[in-house]
C-alpha cells in the first residue's frame, strides 16, 4: 500500500489573499461544502484574529465539517492570535491551530528583528500555548525555502519537541528549484530528532511557475501533506494547484509511493465554483480544469484521439468530472474529425458527397475561429438547397452608402449551365439584389416576409435568412439561405424560395 498524502486546502485562507478574490462567510461555506464533498483532509478556514468575518468563517466551517475533515485556523506566533483561533475553533470536532513565524535571514532580520535563538524561543512558546487548547498543532517555518538549513533543522526539532504534530516547510516565495527543495525535506527527515512521529507538510508558491513540481519533489522525498488551493489561487502568482497535485500523484502513485483520498470527479466542479465566487477566471489552457484541457483542434491530434483517446490524453476527462474529450472544429481540422462530428449529428455521406461538404466546411472555417454544430447543419442544408436548385447563385456584388444609390450585380447559373448577369437599383442593397434576381428569373411573386438570425454565437456567426414569397395563385413558398455575409444569405434565401415556386409550377 502506498503512503497516504494528506491534502490541506487553503483556498479559504491563502487563496482569498489573492488580490480581488475576497469572499464573505456565506461564500466560504459554499466552497467548504464542496471541499468536504471532495474529501480533503484539512480545510484551512481562515485567520481568525484578522477580522470578525474570518473569525465567523472559521467558527461556521468548524460547525459544518463535523468528523469529515480537520478544520484549521492560522495564527502568528503571538499569544492573542492563538487564543482567538482556539475560541473560533471551539465548534470544530477536529480542530487544528496553525502557528509559526519566518525563519529565513530576511524574515528574522528585516521583519521580525529576532536572533535565531529568540525565534526558536518564540516558536516553542507558540506551539506549547496552542497545545493547551488543541491536540493538533501545526508549526510553519515561513520562508523555509530561503532559510539557513542548519537553523531550519534546529527550529523544526524544537517545534516537534514542544508538541507540534505537523511541521510545515513552505517555499513562501517560490524561489527553490524542485530538486533543491526536495533535498531540504530529505535532510530534515535525516537530521531532525522525532520527525518520524509527525507529519511533514509543504506549502509552495508559483512565482517561478514550479509550485506543483516543488510539491511533488517534496512528496518524493518524504512529505506526507501538501498545502494547496483550487485553481492555484493565492498570493502573487498563486499557490500549488490542488487539482494538479492530486492528479500528478494519481498518475505517478507507484513511483512516488503515494496516494490521496480526493474524489477526483469533483475537481472540475470545484474549479468552476471557486472561479464563479471569486471572479478569478481560469485560463483556458490551465492544467486539469482549463476549458482546453481536453480539447483538440489540430487535425493530427483529432485523428489520434478519435482512434484511441490516450494517444493525446493521459487523463480520462471523466476522472476529473470534465465530461468527455472535445473535438473543436477549426480550419486545422481534418476529414476524420469532420466525418466523426457529422456522424454524431446524424449525417452520413458517400465519399464524393463528403468531399463537397468538407470543402464547404473549410470555406466557413477560414472565416471563423470555431465551427459549431449549427454551422455544420447549415452547411448541409445549404448544400441540399443548391443540389436541387433550378437557379444557383454564382456571384453577388453590391455598392451602397450615404449618399450612394444602392446597386447590386447578380450572376446566376441555370440547370443547363447557362450564366446570366443582371444589375439593378433598390432602396437598399438587399432590395437591389432581389430586383436583379427578378430580372433574370422573371417569375411573378410578392415578398411577404423577411427575417434574419445568427446561426451561432459570436461576431463571426453565420447569418440565416428566411423569406416567404407569395405566387400569383396565392401559394406561399419559404426560402432559407445562410452565409457569413448577410447580403449573400439574403440572396440565397430569396433564390431558394423562387426555385421552390418554379419547381412547383413545372409539375
Amino acid at each position: 500500500m502506498t503512503r497516504k498524502i494528506n491534502i490541506f486546502d487553503t483556498t479559504l485562507r491563502d487563496g482569498e489573499q489573492s488580490p480581488g478574490a475576497s469572499m464573505n462567510t456565506e461564500e466560504k461555506l459554499i466552497i467548504a461544502r464542496q471541499l468536504i464533498r471532495m474529501n480533503v483532509d484539512v480545510i484551512e478556514a481562515g485567520f481568525p484574529i484578522s477580522s470578525p468575518g474570518d473569525f465567523k468563517s472559521v467558527e461556521e466551517i468548524g460547525r459544518i465539517a463535523g468528523d469529515a475533515c480537520t478544520v484549521c485556523g492560522l495564527t502568528r506566533a503571538v499569544d492573542k492570535d492563538i487564543e482567538v483561533a482556539a475560541e473560533a475553533l471551539r465548534t470544530a470536532k477536529r480542530p487544528r491551530i496553525h502557528t509559526g513565524l519566518g525563519v529565513s535571514p530576511s524574515h528574522l532580520r528585516d521583519k521580525l528583528h529576532l536572533t535565531e535563538d529568540e525565534a526558536i524561543e518564540r516558536a516553542v512558546r507558540a506551539v506549547k500555548l496552542a497545545r493547551n487548547f488543541v491536540d493538533d498543532v501545526e508549526f510553519y517555518a515561513e520562508d523555509a525555502g530561503r532559510a539557513d538549513q542548519d537553523f531550519l533543522v534546529r527550529i523544526v526539532e524544537a517545534a516537534v519537541k514542544a508538541g507540534a504534530t505537523v511541521v510545515n516547510i513552505p517555499d513562501t516565495t517560490g524561489y527553490n528549484l524542485p530538486w533543491a527543495f526536495g533535498a531540504r525535506i530529505a535532510d530534515l527527515r535525516e537530521r531532525v530528532d522525532g520527525i518520524e512521529d509527525v507529519t511533514i507538510s509543504v506549502h509552495t508558491h508559483n512565482d517561478l511557475g514550479m509550485a506543483t513540481a516543488l510539491a511533488i519533489e517534496a512528496v518524493r522525498n518524504g512529505a506526507t501533506q501538501v498545502e494547496c488551493t483550487i485553481n492555484g489561487l493565492g498570493e502573487r502568482a498563486g499557490n500549488t494547484a490542488l487539482e494538479e497535485v492530486v492528479m500528478a500523484i494519481r498518475m505517478h502513485g507507484e513511483e512516488l509511493d503515494a496516494h490521496t483520498d480526493i474524489v477526483t470527479q469533483e475537481l472540475t466542479r470545484a474549479s468552476k465554483l471557486v472561479s464563479s465566487i471569486t471572479g478569478m477566471t481560469v485560463q483556458a489552457n490551465k492544467a486539469i480544469v482549463g476549458a482546453n484541457a481536453f480539447a483538440h483542434s489540430s487535425g493530427i491530434h483529432q485523428d489520434g484521439v478519435l482512434k484511441a483517446r490516450d494517444t493525446y490524453e493521459i487523463i480520462d476527462p471523466a476522472d476529473v468530472g470534465a465530461g468527455g474529450s472535445q473535438i473543436i472544429l477549426t480550419a486545422r481540422s481534418g476529414h476524420a474529425a469532420l466525418r466523426h462530428r457529422m456522424g454524431e449529428l446524424g449525417f452520413t455521406f458517400s465519399d464524393e458527397e463528403f468531399e463537397d461538404i468538407y470543402q464547404a466546411f473549410l470555406e466557413v472555417a477560414d472565416k471563423k475561429k470555431e465551427v459549431y454544430d449549427e454551422d455544420l447543419e447549415s452547411i448541409v442544408h445549404e448544400r441540399e438547397r443548391v443540389s436541387t436548385a433550378v437557379w444557383n447563385l454564382d456571384a453577388v456584388q453590391v455598392s451602397c452608402g450615404f449618399p450612394l444609390t444602392p446597386t447590386a450585380t447578380i450572376t446566376l447559373t441555370n440547370m443547363g449551365g447557362e450564366t446570366f448577369t443582371a444589375c439593378a437599383y433598390g432602396t437598399g442593397p438587399i432590395d437591389a439584389a432581389y430586383k436583379a434576381v427578378d430580372q433574370i428569373v422573371a417569375v411573378a411573386n410578392d415578398l411577404a416576409e423577411f427575417s434574419v438570425k445568427a446561426v451561432t454565437r459570436g461576431i463571426d456567426a453565420l447569418g440565416e435568412v428566411t423569406v416567404r414569397v407569395t405566387a400569383e395563385n396565392g401559394e406561399v413558398y419559404i426560402g432559407r439561405g445562410s452565409d457569413g455575409d448577410i447580403i449573400v444569405s439574403s440572396t440565397k434565401a430569396y433564390l431558394n424560395a423562387l426555385n421552390r415556386l418554379i419547381s412547383d409550377q413545372a409539375r
